[in-house]
């Protein structure tokens, strides 16, 4: 079969529609797919904290390093494939695209049989690290991620299928099916953690359920759709096609949520050694990363729209319009971060009441949550900069733009400012990171190109 040019009546929004109004139609429905986990998360926090305890609210605040490798692990082989097929649908290049989506399924499915044998060999003494010998504590947090990471073969498929109907333009029928799925998993887990009483274990039974029912609803979109890629794709092309090409382009953003996993397990390190009370911290700083990814998530939609729109035109030859977007998008995410700025130095505490009723938890979420987010005004443009160079083809560049804050500057910051001005001083290790790494950023838009794709081609190499 040719990979050549699909027939003409296959029409690829991505290239016709008005940049403004595609940008809208893209990342307003994708801000509503994430927001709506990030949303889920936070009810799922009110939920355990206010009807379980501030001890499982500490236990599902351990977790999140685990919880953010688990989505970084989605990201490797989601972003690497979302890179790759958006260029190939572009160029009209659809076998092509087929054989990289069956090729993202088979390294997903690869990763999550050795995050399963990882977990059920190691979980446990990793897990007891996190909590500083808090038994309690500990014995939450394993059945919590003992049962999301049993469930990952679904999170992953989940998260490839949904790429791939963002990168053909479906993203408004992602967001309904969103919208629907999420909302069933917050009724699950009210009954799960509140009139079952199943506590953290609840919360994970009810999104791996939500995550099923999901999934089942994208493959039944697939096989009536006859516009996108046909469920019959993975079927004819193998699995193991295109890993290294799809592994190298996904490892950037994936790296960056192990980034993220990284800096979490510094703080709760860092605080289950040095503070007194480290329990309430705890139980504060996963109130943070709560609504802190609530607030991330719809910057990381304008900055995967932009992923979309860039590839889709920089394989078609479209640059222009690639720039166009790029432009659009780091203005929203601009104003966007503005927002979540004067949000964490004037409504910490209205915000953090919501979840506990304890007043020294109260307290500690505010005077973490101003100095986290002093300077998170530059953190959108700067991911939207970053999947713009992801989709041209440029992982390096992507790479320094995502990658050294989370693994170089912010746990070694965390270290210093600890040793320094001890646990009232350990949260602007955030700010000065978010500076350090706007400067980055200007120096690579003073010396590179912002729109000058290369080849999605198997031998194509890193012009940085």
């Amino acid at each position: 079969m040719s990979a050549g040019p699909a027939s003409t009546a296959i029409e690829n929004r991505l290239l016709t529609q008005p940049v403004g109004r595609l940008f809208v139609s893209n990342a307003l429905p994708m801000a509503v797919v994430m927001s709506m986990g990030g949303l889920l998360n936070v009810v799922d926090g009110i939920f355990v904290g206010r009807f379980v305890g501030a001890q499982a609210l500490a236990s599902v605040s351990l977790a999140f390093p685990v919880v953010m490798l688990l989505t970084a692990l989605t990201t490797l082989a989601g972003g690497g494939m979302s890179s790759l097929l958006a260029r190939h649908l572009g160029a009209g290049a659809r076998t092509r695209a087929g054989a990289v989506f069956a090729g993202a399924h088979g390294l997903a499915l690869a990763i999550s049989a050795a995050l399963i044998a990882g977990a059920l060999s190691m979980g446990p003494v990793i897990i007891s690290t996190l909590a500083a010998g808090n038994a309690g504590v500990a014995g939450g947090a394993h059945s919590y991620l003992l049962i999301l990471i049993l469930g990952t073969p679904i999170q992953f498929a989940l998260g490839l299928h949904a790429d791939a109907l963002r990168n053909e333009g479906r993203a408004g029928q992602i967001a309904m099916l969103s919208v629907l799925v999420n909302l069933l998993n917050i009724g699950a887990n009210y009954i799960a953690i509140v009139l079952f009483g199943l506590g953290v274990a609840g919360s994970a039974i009810g999104t791996v359920g939500a995550q099923t029912l999901g999934l089942a609803l994208l493959l039944v979109l697939r096989e009536r759709d006859r516009d996108l890629l046909p469920l019959g794709a993975l079927r004819r092309h193998s699995w193991l096609s295109g890993w290294p090409q799809i592994f190298s382009l996904g490892l950037p953003l994936c790296l960056t949520f192990i980034g993220m996993a990284l800096v979490s397990s510094v703080v709760l390190l860092v605080v289950g050694t040095t503070a007194t009370n480290h329990a309430t911290f705890i139980a504060a700083y996963g109130v943070v990363t709560r609504i802190l990814g609530l607030a991330f998530l719809p910057q990381m939609a304008i900055a995967l729209s932009t992923q979309s729109i860039t590839g889709n035109n920089a394989g078609a030859g479209r640059l222009d319009r690639a720039g166009a977007a790029l432009r659009l998008a780091m203005g929203s995410a601009f104003l966007w971060c503005l927002g979540v700025t004067l949000t964490g130095a004037f409504l910490g505490e209205p915000l953090s009441a919501m979840f506990s009723n304890d007043r020294e938890v109260v307290s500690a979420v505010a005077a973490i949550l101003r100095p986290m987010t002093a300077l998170n005004v530059v953190s959108g443009p700067i991911l939207v900069l970053a999947l713009h160079f992801q989709a041209m083809g440029y992982p390096l560049r992507t790479a320094a733009l995502t990658l050294t804050k989370p693994w170089l500057l912010t746990p070694a910051l965390l270290l210093v400012l600890n040793a320094v001005a001890g646990i009232d001083g350990l949260w602007f290790a955030f700010p000065i990171a978010d500076a350090a790494l706007f400067a980055l950023a200007l120096i690579l838009v003073v010396r590179n190109r912002l729109t000058a794709p290369i080849s999605a081609t198997p031998h194509a190499k890193e012009a940085a």
